[in-house]
């Protein structure tokens, strides 16, 4: 008999949330992390992720969206930590831009809450935004930020309560089928059998799951943080809120309010517009051309924002051809489940993701739309 039901490789933002919903369903669960608990080699870092519901990369979302927002709040309140905090948010550019009119496709299809504001009213409503005469904006009030190193802290504290076996520091070096059936693991401090694998290999995807037949490519990401001139206090969460901004050649920025208190800065960033790198071979170093670049950019429309450079970090994106995420039973081999290439706008799912992972290991099926997810999509073979 293996001596775990599931292991979970990679437990950054999917991994550790699958790990506790596993856990806290009775499964016996090993969690092997390459790295320490919530670091910042991946993805899950950087203080702050965007989490919004009129959500213009599809209306197909808006359902795993509305879920996420419910165990966002139970995991805050069973961890105690401070993991969502809803600003509000504003949806920027031309009525004909993507971030426009595909969020107002999802509010009005889903009957989310949202206003439609012209340029004059996001003016007035928001002083520290200056859009040009004949951009718009959807606002949302449910829209926020979430804490990526909190939430993986949180779903890890939560797992590991509830009786995960969580190793770290201890990356896995192949995996294979058993010969009892199931799966077994292989690292560097043993072996290990277990009846399912849960893989969730952030930006370490094409080594880890190079049969699975989709053309990932990892890209490198900055972001920046910017001292207002004249101080954060008209930037603070209660007077300014997240934002995504698409102008006119189609490149969006978005950014936060200043949530870090007054010394913290607001955080910036261009969303996409990487350079494809590996996770082996990123420079982690942030250019004075690069900072120029943001600078100029947020300027156009945050006119009093980057006053002063504070810092800037690195993260990576795993993405898909078509940007939307895989998550399912892997194709070949029915006892792993995959979850990756969530292309940069998957953290807002991270607790759901943990859910249908949970569902898949254990039943290998979910109630959960996921269709649009599955790998065969983007690997040449028929769905």
């Amino acid at each position: 008999m293996p001596g775990y039901d599931v292991i979970v490789v990679g437990l950054g933002g999917m991994g550790s949330a699958a790990a506790y919903h596993l856990a806290a369903r009775g499964v016996r669960v090993l969690g092997l992390e390459k790295f320490g608990p919530a670091h910042d080699r991946g993805a899950s870092h950087g203080g702050s992720r965007i989490t919004r519901q009129s959500y213009f990369e599809s209306p197909e979302y808006v359902p795993l969206l509305l879920r996420a927002y419910e165990l966002f709040d139970g995991l805050a309140r069973d961890s105690g930590r401070d993991v969502i905090t809803l600003t509000g948010g504003v949806m920027v550019g031309r009525p004909e831009s993507l971030t426009v009119s595909g969020s107002r496709l999802s509010a009005e299809r889903w009957g989310l809450e949202h206003e439609m504001l012209d340029a004059g009213d996001l003016r007035r409503r928001f002083p520290t935004l200056s859009p040009e005469p004949d951009e718009v904006a959807l606002f949302e009030a449910k829209a926020g930020f979430v804490r990526p190193e909190a939430t993986v802290s949180a779903h890890l504290e939560l797992a590991d309560r509830a009786g995960a076996d969580l190793h770290f520091d201890e990356p896995m070096t192949s995996w294979s089928a058993a010969p009892g059936g199931g799966v077994r693991v292989e690292t560097a401090a043993g072996s290990y059998e277990a009846g399912q694998l849960v893989i969730t290999p952030g930006p370490w995807a094409p080594q880890l799951l190079s049969d699975l037949g989709v053309p990932f490519t990892i890209e490198r990401q900055v972001q920046y943080w910017f001292q207002p001139t004249g101080g954060v206090e008209p930037f603070v969460p209660e007077r300014h809120p997240i934002y995504i901004w698409e102008d006119a050649a189609g490149s969006q920025i978005y950014g936060f309010p200043a949530i870090d208190g007054p010394d913290g800065g607001a955080k910036v960033a261009f969303f996409r517009r990487g350079i494809v790198t590996t996770p082996e071979t990123i420079d982690r170093e942030v250019h004075p051309d690069e900072i120029t670049a943001m600078a100029d950019r947020t300027r156009r429309n945050l006119p009093d924002l980057p006053g002063t450079f504070l810092t800037a970090k690195t993260c990576l994106y795993s993405n898909t051809p078509d940007e939307h995420f895989v998550i399912a039973r892997h194709p070949a081999h029915e006892a792993v489940t995959v979850a990756c290439g969530f292309s940069g706008h998957g953290f807002k799912f991270v607790p759901v993701v943990g859910e249908i992972l949970a569902d898949l290991a254990t039943t290998g099926t979910t109630q959960h739309p996921i269709g649009l997810f599955d790998p065969r999509r983007l690997s040449g073979v028929t769905i």
